[in-house]
Parts: structure tokens; sequence; C-alpha cells
């Protein structure tokens, strides 16, 4: 598996739609995100009729034999929620491990620097052990996850002076399930099923929403496989022989496309976002934007035009927001020109015959 190869494509997966523009927690926009790859839990999804998913299967083809490996890694984001709260009475030292009173507030501004609510993320990834395609033959192996509950605490000081605030940062356990299954379907060609399953307990309630449901989720989830001594068969364009066995792929909430250098058949990447096969991030890009189809000269000028007060806010909702302001305002103009466009693929036209 070629993961060098694989990385800037799946993290623009990881992180699609993670903020939008005009990049500020108050815009209506980024009040709902997590809208790809969200596995929520069972319960809360069988309480919204299916509407909102707890599984997502991918299923592809493998050209290969009885020595042909299978590697496979789960990618998703799991959410931390953030609340900010001001100490009822202002400490100078805090003991180790000493949790001061403090009331939730939903804006505190310290040395300038305005803190709220909000929701961060942090990356997950599940490594499967590799399985030979014999071995995985018409049974499912089921490998279990999960990753314990945890509380952060981070204190403001009031510049030399006194603590005067906290920044709370909470993630809820996390459990689910990957179960691989292979399947012979032609003479040298398996199809491989790699279903995902969210398992963390969730009591829903009539006061549940679906924030409550997102810090139990699974979000961004996507599926990189790879294969040794084989090779994946392209479900955009496969070969005309395997037409009818690739329509009946069954791919839920997910489709495989190859990644890596054309012509590479060694690497898929399963991902909720519909992608072309060798799908490539343009060199001329100078980092993520998370916003859609990465319209980078559109939404660099419009972060340039943002006011001095929106700026602000953007470069204190998120580190990932400030990097992104940081980045755009201080690019070379030189970088910026790259932007506005590139001519790739030309070919001569053929002159008319007479």
């Amino acid at each position: 598996m070629n993961l060098g190869v694989v990385e800037q494509i799946a993290k623009a997966v990881l992180y699609e739609g993670y903020m939008l523009y005009p990049y500020r927690p108050s815009s209506v926009k980024n009040q709902q995100r997590w809208n790809f790859g969200v596995l929520c839990p069972q319960s809360y999804s069988e309480v919204q009729n299916g509407s909102e998913a707890w599984t997502m299967q991918t299923e592809c083809l493998v050209e290969g034999g009885s020595i042909t490996g299978l590697e496979v890694r789960v990618r998703f984001l799991q959410l931390v929620a953030r609340s900010i709260g001001e100490l009822t009475m202002p400490v100078n030292e805090l003991l180790p491990g000493e949790i001061p009173e403090f009331r939730p507030v939903d804006r505190l501004v310290v040395n300038g620097r305005v803190y709220q609510p909000w929701q961060e993320a942090v990356e997950r990834e599940v490594i499967l052990p590799a399985y030979n395609l014999e071995t995985l033959a018409y049974r499912l192996v089921p490998d279990e996850f999960d990753f314990p509950a945890e509380k952060q605490f981070e204190y403001l000081r009031d510049g030399s002076g006194p603590i005067v605030g906290v920044i709370v940062r909470e993630r809820k356990p996390l459990c689910g399930a990957v179960a691989i299954m292979s399947e012979r379907v032609a003479d040298g060609v398996f199809k491989i099923s790699v279903r995902i399953r969210n398992t963390t307990p969730f009591e829903v309630t009539k006061d549940s929403s679906r924030d409550d449901a997102l810090l139990s989720s699974l979000a961004s989830t996507h599926t990189v496989l790879g294969v040794q001594d084989g090779r994946f068969v392209s479900l955009i364009a496969p070969p005309e022989a395997l037409g009818e066995v690739v329509a009946k792929c069954n791919n839920v909430g997910t489709f495989p496309v190859l990644v890596g250098d054309q012509g590479q058949f060694d690497t898929l990447l399963s991902s909720p976002i519909i992608l072309y096969d060798y799908p490539q991030i343009a060199p001329e890009s100078a980092g993520d934007l998370f916003d859609g189809t990465e319209i980078d000269e559109i939404l660099s000028l419009r972060i340039m035009t943002l006011t001095d007060d929106e700026k602000s806010e953007m470069s204190q909702s998120d580190d990932r927001a400030r990097a992104m302001l940081e980045r755009t305002e201080t690019m070379p103009a030189e970088q910026f020109m790259k932007l506005h466009g590139a001519l790739r693929g030309l070919r001569p036209l053929k002159e008319e015959t007479q």
C-alpha cells in the first residue's frame, strides 16, 4: 500500500466540510457540520428511521490468487466538545489535579482574545491485521475497536495575573467494529466486503439532538485498502468481462476508487465523497480550505475581503482556521498567481484529411 501517495487525498476527504466559508462559528453554514461519512450510534439511527446511518459498506474486486494479501485501514474523525468556563473566583495557582469552580459561558474575552464553545476533532485510525484472501473466503472476520472517554482542562490566565477562565475539551467513549469477507466470484477474482459499524452505547431520550449523537459518532469515515500480489479492479472502468460482477458490488454510504499514480492497481480509497479513479490534489494548492471543490483562488480572495472583526472570529475559533487565515494573508504574490489556473493535458488537433 503506497500510503505516501494516498495521504493527501485521504486527508482532503477527512477534513471535507470541516469548516466552510466564511469560516466563522457564527455563520449559518457552520452551525450544522459533519455531513460527510457520519456513522451515528445504532440506537440514534433507528429512532431517525435510518436517515442517519450507523453502518457503511465497501465492496470491490481483487484479481489475485492464494497468496494475495489484503490490508485495510479505517480512518475517521472523533468529535471533541469544547466548552468555555469563567472561574467564579480567579486564582493565582492550582494544585496538580485541582479543578476550580467555574460557570459555563458562551463567550469569554481574555487578553483581548475571544473564546467560545466549538466542536473540534481528533483523527482516528484503525489498522487491521493483514489477511490472506483465501483465509477470508466466505466468512466475516470481525475486528472491534474502542477509544476511551477523556476530559482535558486548559486554564486561561489574565496576562501575568490570575487564572480567570478554562477551556474544557471532552471526548465521549467511542466503539465500533470492522468486518471483512472475501468471496470468489470468478476464476482468479475475489469480491471483498468491508463493513463498518458504530456500536457505541447511546441512550436516546426525547431531548436527544443530532449534536448529542455526533459526540458518539464517527465522522468523515473512509476506508483505505491495499493489496499485495494482486490488483484491484476499477469499478468505474472495469474490464468488459467483469462488468456484470462489478454491477453487483453493493457500496453503502461510500464508493471505492483507485488511488496513486496513474496505472497503479494496489491501493483503493473508499470515500463518502464521489471521486474518479486516481484523484489528485492540484500542485498549485497551498493547503486545505475544507470547502467543496477547493476553488482556491475564489476562496482565498474571499478570505482576504473579510473584515478585521470577521478575521478575528475566524482566527480565534479553531487552530486549523487560524492556520488557513495566516497562510492566506502571507501568501507570496507568485503563489497567488498560480491559483489563477493551469492548462493540462492539451493535445494537438489532427489535421483534417481532404
